[in-house]
């Protein structure tokens, strides 16, 4: 038996589900709305197993077993064939994103910082991944990637915290699961042999992922001229010149020079390598960052 609704029923609801919403953190409400715009394919490699759809037939081999063969199809053939089917095996993904006070910056009050797209594109990743039924952690939450709803609240609250004391970041690598995918998320401003030594230790587990630099287009464009205070978001380093200009050739110099090792080092690890700037679409580098795991996977 079917009760109709009251007619209260409708705005009773809707204001129930409003209070429900209010208590999600807005990140988490942000990362969604943006996941909503990219759109899902059948994700997850498709892999030899125990599964319940049809993938492909092979001949049989030395180890196969009788049971294994598929009589049917191979009466079309002087050969055995075994049918195999497709195993859609739920995978680990970590994230780290660098919360160090470097990540702080904008060049612009009406630009994000870069944390605050790090943080972001983080999220709205986890949520693409959780909604085909993977596994996701953060690398500094010292748990175990996990999947489900509750799994991308707890994500939520790590990734709005408050920016660590140290003025750049250190990819942690620790609780890599072996064979795992890994995203670390960052400007790669500071010491470029500890993310080299940590993306070795994740390649020696079996990890693949990528690195995803992120910068300002004032980081790019070096935009300064004359007497110029620099100084690092932390405080501990300062530098003031007369003549900044004179320093833009070198300084631009010197970020290809550290993107390019980047780079190489993401090749030599099997990883992939990819540079966003705050002042682009999020919905791209989200984009870039699904697909990358898909090649990566």
């Amino acid at each position: 038996m079917s009760i109709a609704p009251t007619a209260q029923a409708g705005p009773q609801l809707r204001t129930r589900a409003e209070g429900l919403a209010s208590v999600l953190p807005p990140l988490l409400v942000q990362a969604e709305h943006l996941a909503s715009t990219v759109l899902l394919g059948a994700h997850g490699r498709r892999r030899a197993g125990m599964g319940d759809e049809f993938w492909q037939y092979r001949p049989i081999a030395q180890g196969d077993e009788a049971r294994e063969i598929d009589w049917r199809r191979s009466a079309k053939s002087d050969v055995h064939f075994i049918r195999q089917k497709e195993w859609q095996a739920a995978q680990s993904v970590v994230v780290w994103v660098d919360g160090s006070r470097s990540m702080g910056y904008t060049g612009d009050r009406d630009r994000a910082t870069k944390s605050d797209r790090a943080r972001l594109l983080a999220l709205a990743l986890s949520v693409l991944l959780v909604r085909a039924g993977e596994r996701v952690g953060l690398a500094n939450l010292g748990a175990p990637p996990r999947s489900g709803q509750v799994q991308l609240v707890r994500l939520a609250e790590a990734l709005t915290g408050e920016l660590s004391q140290e003025d750049y970041g250190i990819p942690q690598t620790p609780g890599l699961p072996a064979h795992a995918r890994a995203v670390f998320l960052s400007d790669f401003m500071g010491d470029m042999d500890a993310v080299e030594a940590a993306l070795a230790k994740a390649a020696d587990r079996g990890v693949h992922g990528m690195l995803f630099q992120i910068l300002d287009p004032v980081e790019e464009t070096f935009p300064f001229d004359g007497r110029t205070i620099f100084e690092s978001m932390g405080g501990t380093v300062s530098h003031e010149t007369l003549k900044a200009g004179e320093l833009k050739d070198r300084y631009l110099e010197r970020l290809a020079e550290r993107k390019d090792r980047l780079d190489r080092l993401a090749r030599v690890s099997g990883w992939l390598y990819n540079c966003h700037h705050t002042g682009d679409s999020a919905q791209s580098a989200l984009l870039w960052l699904y697909a990358a795991l898909e090649r990566s996977g």
